[in-house]
């Protein structure tokens, strides 16, 4: 079996199980972790996506495209970018991104849909969408077409929705996947024919959601559990050994992070 269809089919298996009904989507979109992650990355400009990106735009400056940009993590934080695009499919998302960025433009879609409404910039960035892309060859493929100097994927070291495995254990007596991995992600793109840099770092820990008990209501909701138990995912989430004045985003991409980076090919 190719990388590529193996990366579908582990992503396919994280659909919910029939068995298990959920009263609200499963599929929880914490807008204040993006929001939170930006501000945090403007103020503190940890790992190497960062160093990369920065080091493709150079003292002359440069354009820059953030693909999946929520609130800016990715992109704003950058030294002498000139000029970003960001993309995303989230129109609240991307109205804290305008907040934060004074002239940037944005455009809201999914990629690779809308790479014909972007231009070629001369750094692409990308962090934590690859989970998301079961059909990874058009997504990389339009990334690396449009840049000029560097294309910058970053991404955690796991399928970030491992972390509550233990409490589908616990609440469901499910097992969930454990893959696919950042490693799995790099076969993918060496079958696409690129072989990428790649830097493994680990983020500082920090409080993702504002407070213990939003943390803990998106985790009820991740786990396909009504409102009644959510005095139970509390419980469990601190025998989990979670600490309330740090709550991460169980669901979100974790502090083991990879950065995947790559030039576009010279075309003479």
């Amino acid at each position: 079996m190719s990388a590529l269809l193996r990366w579908r089919e582990s992503l396919a298996a994280w659909a919910i199980p029939p068995e298990i009904r959920a009263e609200e989507s499963p599929w929880v979109l914490p807008r204040e972790v993006f929001v939170r992650r930006a501000d945090r990355q403007l103020e503190r400009r940890e790992g190497a996506s960062l160093r990369l990106a920065e080091e493709a735009i150079g003292p002359s400056g440069g354009t820059v495209l953030d693909i999946g940009a929520a609130a800016g993590a990715a992109s704003l934080p950058l030294r002498g970018a000139t000029e970003i695009t960001a993309v995303d499919g989230d129109a609240e998302l991307l109205a804290e991104f305008s907040r934060r960025a004074d002239g940037a433009r944005t455009v809201l879609g999914h990629w690779p849909a809308v790479a014909a409404s972007c231009t070629v910039a001369d750094v692409v960035v990308c962090h934590h969408v690859a989970y998301n892309v079961p059909d990874l060859a058009p997504f990389v493929a339009a990334l690396t077409a449009h840049a000029r100097r560097l294309v910058v994927l970053e991404t955690a070291e796991r399928h970030p929705l491992t972390a509550l495995n233990p409490l589908w254990r616990h609440f469901h007596g499910v097992e969930r996947p454990s893959g696919p991995t950042a490693d799995d992600l790099v076969d993918c793109l060496r079958e696409l024919g690129i072989e990428p840099r790649v830097d493994r770092w680990r983020r500082a820990p920090a409080a993702e959601h504002p407070d213990f008990a939003a943390l803990v209501e998106a985790t009820r909701r991740r786990l396909c559990l009504p409102p009644s138990r959510l005095s139970e995912v509390d419980v469990q989430l601190r025998e989990f050994g979670i600490d309330p004045a740090l709550p991460p985003d169980l669901g979100s991409s974790g502090d083991d992070v990879v950065t995947l980076s790559w030039r576009p090919p010279v075309i003479h």
